[in-house]
């Protein structure tokens, strides 16, 4: 691993500190990570993990906002870690995966559980303390390269399922306008400017659009976009 170098503190996120928990069997990959992230003035590494194993108590001692975590472990992989957290009772802490490979075989799994987005290993410094705070504001985060490979293996599912398409009906023509955008990578500000919106009022959207569809999060909305024909690769 090359040296990590601290990013400088670009558009740090107002309020108390980011608290982030790191998880990855590499001793200098946490390490550096952590070093890293403890340089950003709104962000704090409150513990280190080297797997999965015993995570719910880790969570709960550490309190992390957001979980910095590698897919490929011992003993308790990312995936199953990831499981663990998002099923503990309150309000749990946001999972940014971190995998070496954009077409990563636990990717759509780790969606599934409620990731809330993937970064690959070989990001920047500043991707990296960008990605923890876009993550920590509860947008969802993809690499492009990944964000390609959902799109692909989807595209030959374009129907959704009777159950889908009542959801889905259950939107409002708006609503629908907002979730297309989301699954095309678009962030609030972007879609504001896109429909002539307050982006508070894409906020109210999105949190309808979430509570509605019972998903947890961004990610999640974009998944479903893609499984039941919303989105199409192409359009």
């Amino acid at each position: 691993m090359s040296p990590v170098v601290p990013a400088a503190p670009s558009a740090p996120l107002p309020g108390p500190a980011i608290r982030v928990l790191i998880v990855d069997d590499q001793s200098m990959i946490r390490a550096g990570f952590a070093a890293l992230l403890d340089a950003q003035s709104d962000i704090t590494v409150t513990g280190t993990a080297e797997d999965g194993a015993g995570i719910e108590e880790v969570v709960r001692s550490t309190t992390p906002d957001v979980v910095l975590m590698d897919i490929r472990m011992p003993r308790v992989n990312g995936l199953e870690a990831t499981r663990q957290i998002l099923s503990m009772d309150g309000t749990p802490p946001r999972i940014l995966m971190l995998t070496t490979f954009d077409a990563d075989e636990y990717v759509f799994d780790a969606l599934r559980a409620g990731a809330s987005g993937f970064l690959l290993k070989d990001a920047t410094p500043e991707e990296l303390v960008q990605a923890v705070r876009v993550v920590a504001q509860g947008e969802a985060l993809l690499s492009p390269k990944i964000t390609r490979t959902l799109i692909s293996d989807y595209a030959g599912r374009p129907t959704a399922t009777p159950v889908q398409s009542q959801m889905l009906s259950e939107l409002t023509d708006r609503e629908q306008q907002v979730m297309i955008a989301v699954a095309r990578g678009r962030s609030n500000a972007e879609i504001a400017g896109d429909l002539y919106l307050a982006e508070q009022t894409v906020k109210t959207h999105v949190s309808r659009i979430l509570t509605k569809l019972a998903l947890r999060d961004r990610t999640q909305m974009v998944v479903y976009a893609y499984e039941c024909g919303l989105v199409r690769a192409g359009e």
